[in-house]
């Protein structure tokens, strides 16, 4: 185990699963309910990282009452379609296998609300290998990335920030770690790109799989 690191948090959309179409077509039903028709679903994939509720006012300027209605909506399709729209990572589960053997804590922490993370989590066969699952709330709570990540710390008892790693695709995860004075590793084969990471100052970026065992178990 690379001494530094020995609580690992890790993203979900974007980092442990390619949840594209699910996602995509919440949105794209959510959006048919303003009469605003999306045929081609990759024009959604900014939708992909964000909480919904940010990415609807950014992305069409949509209005408290109208960003509430379409979260609410959105999550209709995917409580009942979406949220296994998705697909584990080629490797994902034999990493967290190699890092849980290797004396790793792992958590996760999303944006997506914690009752689909575990979920999906468990839909994988991949909930035992994390310790502590901290996500938004479905009343709002824990809105913005670096709340989630205070909210897995707290919850799992890390009070070394120097001893914690966030991993995701987008520059949220990195600027939720900083935020809150842990490090952060962007992955480049979700939906963010070598920019974006660098851009909100990712400490590490690596682009793909075995890159980040190589920096977890060097």
């Amino acid at each position: 185990m690379t001494k530094k690191y020995r609580h690992l948090l890790f993203d979900l959309d974007g980092t442990l699963t390619d949840p594209m179409e699910g996602i995509t077509r919440s949105v794209q039903y959510a959006l048919r309910h303003f009469g605003i028709e999306v045929s081609d679903l990759r024009e959604l994939c900014p939708f992909i990282g964000p909480p919904f509720a940010e990415s609807f006012r950014t992305f069409y300027g949509f209005d408290d009452r109208q960003t509430s209605e379409a979260v609410a909506v959105s999550r209709e399709y995917f409580t009942e379609k979406g949220i296994f729209e998705n697909r584990l990572y080629d490797g994902m589960d034999e990493l967290l296998d190699t890092l849980a053997s290797s004396g790793y804590t792992l958590c996760v922490a999303t944006s997506k609300p914690r009752v689909f993370a575990e979920r999906i989590l468990d839909h994988f066969g991949i909930a035992p290998y994390f310790s502590f699952v901290g996500g938004t709330g479905l009343d709002g709570s824990l809105p913005t990335k670096a709340d989630v990540i205070a909210h897995v710390l707290a919850g799992s008892n890390i009070t070394d920030r120097g001893t914690a790693l966030m991993i995701g695709d987008r520059k949220y995860d990195i600027l939720g770690a900083k935020t809150v004075g842990i490090d952060s590793a962007g992955v480049l084969y979700g939906y963010g790109d070598r920019a974006e990471l660098e851009a909100a100052g990712a400490d590490y970026i690596l682009p793909a799989i075995p890159d980040l065992e190589e920096l977890l178990l060097e």
